[in-house]
């Protein structure tokens, strides 16, 4: 009796000293809870409207500018991509003959963190070595999209007038990186809208942006980018621009943006083999991301590339914006209790099987741009080639479409997986018709696969003198971008990037 008296006491001991912890634990939550809601914010400087550099932001601010700091490391690299350079033309030789024409068969990375989006930019062959402010291949508005210097500017100088002229003409002004100013107020913070191209676009199809939620912005900010666009040199009132549109007016899908590019007769240039009039799709990571599961079950683009932290008793947006594949316990594993291996297993099957088609749909394209060569060079007429053009122009926008989405293998499998499978079909309808016309012209030969087989092939097997415009981009590092510095200097612009 007096032994089951003491364990009795014993087991009571346990569960008091049991609860007690609990309740510890909870109080100490409580308190830390408090002590977030307690938290007054102190700026440290006054942040002017329009402030372009991140590092004066960061002062009031520093656990985001930390974080977003994060994103000059580029030692991640996943399956396909992730934050470190890659050749993508050394990596698939045959994007250079789908491109071929076009400034990107000279150079195409895939991207870095956007803390190198100026540094990228200065340095990527297309927008070539010019030698003067009005010189170069490229528009002013390829800018658009890597500082927040630009909304600057066209706070300055009017939106039309920023879309106006060469790409080195704002060069001097444009020298700090994606950050903080493309997506906040700088007296609320709350998240806007600093691009007017997707406002515009929200205004013709009869939206208004401004009633967008909080979780809305958190992917309409990074839409005001990561879309497919183009530049409009026939915008009326804005004539000698090139005016930065999105083709939504018909829907996202990649069928109702090219009845619009179609009906509107818009091509980004003519197929350097084949005569096309092509389409180059830049980046619709918005549109495909709307189509897929996390989009229709509320999650927005930051939910997984900038999920939330808490750090001292603050709860912070990450800003060291990247691949979930490098963040799954804070991204993926907050929704989904699968263990990493299998999420990450997950994603490169997805990615395997798309990108298996994908490669079937480049090697069609290749075959017909180069079938169509053949056929003008044996003396086909454009009523003849008219259809054949046409099959190519749609099979390689949709092609692009789902290449150029930036993870949209992940974002929206279905969707890319149906795209990949009608450019296919597309493609294939073309090459019967080439056959026709071939063999009307007298050839009833297969014709040859080229050797294609590495970047600097290819390059050659279109024409390009690679030599050259390497040489143009030295001339101009070493005689046009040191006074470039040298302005930004005299300004105080502050100069974030490094120009390897």
């Amino acid at each position: 009796m007096e032994k089951k008296h003491r364990m009795r006491n014993w087991l009571l001991f346990v569960v008091t000293v049991l609860v007690v912890f609990l309740l510890g634990l909870l109080a100490s939550s409580i308190v830390e809870r408090r002590a977030e809601t307690a938290y007054v914010f102190k700026p440290q400087v006054k942040i002017g409207p329009h402030e372009p550099r991140n590092s004066v932001w960061g002062k009031n601010f520093p656990r985001e500018y930390q974080s977003y700091l994060l994103t000059s490391d580029t030692t991640f690299r996943s399956k396909y991509n992730g934050s470190a350079m890659i050749d993508m033309l050394g990596v698939d030789p045959r994007l250079v003959v789908l491109w071929a024409g076009y400034s990107f068969s000279k150079d195409y990375n895939q991207g870095r963190g956007h803390y190198y989006a100026v540094t990228d930019n200065i340095n990527i062959l297309r927008t070539g070595g010019p030698t003067g402010p009005d010189d170069g291949p490229m528009p002013t508005t390829c800018w658009t999209c890597k500082s927040p210097d630009v909304p600057r500017i066209m706070n300055r100088d009017g939106i039309t007038e920023f879309y106006r002229g060469r790409w080195a003409r704002l060069g001097p002004e444009i020298v700090n990186p994606i950050g903080c100013a493309d997506c906040h107020d700088p007296v609320t913070m709350n998240l806007v809208i600093t691009r007017p191209a997707l406002i515009e676009a929200f205004e013709r199809r009869g939206m208004n942006i401004t009633m967008a939620t909080y979780q809305q912005m958190r992917s309409l900010v990074c839409a005001q980018c990561h879309v497919e666009y183009y530049f409009d040199k026939n915008r009326p009132g804005a004539e000698g621009a090139e005016y930065l549109t999105f083709p939504w007016d018909k829907g996202f899908s990649a069928e109702s943006i090219e009845d619009y590019y179609d009906a509107y007769q818009f091509e980004d240039w003519t197929h350097a083999l084949s005569r096309a009039p092509m389409l180059k799709a830049q980046h619709p990571g918005y549109e495909v991301f709307m189509t897929g599961v996390h989009a229709q079950r509320g999650v927005s683009c930051a939910d997984c590339h900038m999920p939330y932290r808490s750090e001292g008793g603050q709860k912070f947006t990450d800003h060291h914006i990247q691949s979930p594949l490098n963040n799954i316990a804070a991204s993926c594993q907050v929704c989904h209790r699968e263990e990493a291996l299998q999420l990450v297993s997950d994603v490169y099957n997805r990615q395997d099987q798309i990108i298996r088609n994908r490669d079937r749909l480049e090697e069609l394209l290749v075959r017909a741009h180069v079938e169509a060569k053949l056929a003008w060079d044996l003396g086909a007429t454009e009523k003849m080639m008219k259809d054949v053009l046409k099959d190519i122009r749609h099979a390689q926008w949709r092609w692009d479409y789902a290449a150029s989405s930036h993870g949209g293998s992940f974002h929206s499998p279905v969707e890319i997986s149906r795209v990949i499978g009608s450019a296919i079909a597309i493609a294939q309808e073309a090459r019967l018709k080439l056959a026709r016309v071939l063999s009307t012209l007298g050839h009833n030969e297969e014709v040859p696969y080229p050797d294609i087989s590495t970047k600097a092939k290819a390059q050659a097997f279109i024409g390009l003198d690679m030599d050259k415009l390497r040489e143009e981009k030295r001339q101009f590092k070493q005689n046009i971008l040191p006074g470039w510095l040298e302005e930004a200097r005299q300004r105080e612009a502050g100069w974030e990037v490094t120009i390897r």
